[in-house]
């Protein structure tokens, strides 16, 4: 699945994700509206609200991007119905094509972690029947377990031929509390990359591995020292735009091909019409501010990596 998401990613010229993490503020009133109407103000319609929602955004930026991350909190506020209108966003992303990743960050160990890999990117026995759970593509992974806890989601990768996104330095502000600690005169986020280089070695697809890392856009020069550390793995970048970081950070994180990272934005892009430059589009027209927020952050990312 490596392979795919390179391929699409140099298809379309755009090294983009767009996070899909719905919430009831950002979803515009003439679709919860309809949706109340169907099933009332229950979990069942703010599931529908989501979904529809959800589908406006994927048919207006699908032949732009490689790939979608859902945050599946988004969809577990609303219950057995929000999961629902998770699997079916997935679904519905695989229908047209779109590398899908599922931010769901798991971490355990034995069979715990088996089972998550099994319901996120594996399949799972019933009786003579094999079936496939929520079904992404990649699915994001904490590491705090060591190996443990990875060698089930690796074991998965190598059998589905799909992958793995590690946490390795998030962008948010006190990610530092323990990321940044020194050990052996080094911060952790450095040891925890050394491990996803070891692991990622062992599944490897044409250039880069089936496990990826994240490190958040805030942070380019960890970046550009993880870059190093990790030549092999494909960084998912998030915090760029609402959280602060800016596409001329973005450089140290690619290889010199300009590749080696997908950058992350979710409501600098589902909710590109509540913003002053794409206002003008209206809550009507939410899905076309989407597009062109892809646009223009394509054009972006694209300037600042490759001049």
């Amino acid at each position: 699945m490596i392979n795919k998401l390179i391929h699409k990613i140099e298809e379309n010229k755009a090294p983009i994700v767009v996070g899909l993490d719905p919430m009831l503020g950002y979803i515009p009133e003439h679709i919860k509206e309809k949706a109340y109407k169907e099933h009332g103000e229950t979990l069942e319609g703010a599931a529908e609200a989501v979904w529809q929602y959800n589908k406006g955004l994927i048919d207006a930026t699908y032949d732009l991007i490689p790939a979608v991350k859902p945050q599946i909190a988004m969809y577990e506020q609303f219950g057995i119905p929000g999961l629902v209108a998770f699997k079916k966003t997935i679904d519905y992303c695989k229908e047209k094509d779109l590398v899908v990743i599922g931010d769901v960050k798991r971490g355990d160990i034995g069979s715990t972690s088996a089972a998550y890999a099994t319901a996120h990117i594996g399949k799972v026995q019933v009786g003579e029947n094999t079936y496939r759970g929520f079904d992404e593509d990649f699915m994001t992974v904490n590491p705090y377990f060591g190996i443990d806890g990875i060698k089930p989601f690796v074991d998965v990768c190598k059998e589905e031929k799909k992958g793995i996104f590690v946490l390795v330095k998030t962008s948010n502000p006190s990610s530092g509390e323990f990321q940044d600690r020194l050990i052996d005169g080094k911060p952790l986020y450095e040891h925890v990359a050394e491990k996803v280089a070891q692991w990622g070695s062992e599944c490897m697809g044409d250039s880069y591995s089936y496990v990826g890392c994240v490190i958040g856009a805030t942070y380019p020069q960890m970046g550009e020292v993880l870059r190093k550390i990790m030549p092999k793995q494909y960084i998912l970048v998030p915090g760029y735009g609402a959280q602060g970081g800016k596409a001329k950070d973005l450089a140290p994180y690619f290889n010199k091909d300009g590749l080696g990272a997908i950058v992350n934005s979710s409501r600098g892009i589902i909710a590109a019409y509540k913003q002053p430059a794409y206002e003008k589009f209206g809550a009507e027209c939410y899905a076309d501010a989407s597009r062109q927020a892809v646009i223009d952050m394509r054009e972006d990312i694209n300037s600042a990596i490759l001049g």
